[in-house]
């Protein structure tokens, strides 16, 4: 539908005006929430994904393309609510430990709202112990840890480490990601699995889900 089309396009070029306007109107024509996100809003957030993917967009696009798409949310979400209509997955993240940077967490956090994932975002320095109580609390199906530094990377091992201990391991599944990071790292820290980019991220936490 073409109403559909425009959204999605509105998010691509990142016009939260023309976004919030197409939710509206989308809306407004009868469409059914779910339709109006899934073919609409993150259909839109999938491009803006291959393209973060394929370099032909850097950060800012990616960053005005999510203001955009949560221009459509903010319109969406109580209509969602109203449908019962329940998010892909719970999905905690944060920057561990000692480690104060935020953009590709940022950044990874928008990518999976975007892409229908509920979003529990801790922040930064965020300790082993204030990751298991997020998943205590939401039920999360999914960990994302973040590190800059490779001084604070050894915290995503103490992490999981945690998980662990609290009986919560196996019900979630821990990706990582962040500059210094590699497979092999992932790996040996006993992590599910490894994302170099905001875009893969969400590739992957999709194949979690499918799995489980």
């Amino acid at each position: 539908m073409a109403v559909l089309e425009d959204l999605a396009a509105s998010v691509i070029s990142g016009s939260a005006p023309k976004t919030e306007e197409y939710t509206n109107a989308a809306l407004a024509s009868g469409l059914a929430p779910v339709d109006v996100l899934t073919k609409g809003l993150i259909a839109g957030m999938n491009v803006v994904g291959q393209k973060f993917k394929a370099n032909e967009f850097y950060v800012p696009e990616v960053l005005i393309a999510a203001r955009a798409m949560k221009a459509g949310m903010k319109i969406l979400r109580p209509k969602l609510a109203e449908t019962g209509i329940k998010p892909e997955a719970k999905f905690v993240v944060g920057t561990v430990k000692g480690d104060l940077h935020d953009i590709g967490k940022n950044l990874v956090a928008m990518m999976m709202e975007g892409a229908g994932f509920e979003v529990i975002d801790l922040g930064v320095d965020v300790t082993p112990e204030k990751f298991v109580e997020a998943v205590k609390t939401s039920q999360a199906e999914i960990i994302g840890m973040s590190a800059l530094l490779t001084t604070t990377m050894l915290n995503m091992k103490d992490t999981v480490a945690a998980l662990n201990e609290s009986g919560l391991r196996k019900q979630v599944k821990v990706m990582v990601g962040g500059a210094p990071l590699t497979q092999s790292f992932s790996d040996e820290i006993g992590a599910d699995g490894y994302a170099p980019d905001a875009a893969s991220a969400v590739d992957l936490a999709r194949q979690f889900l499918q799995k489980s």
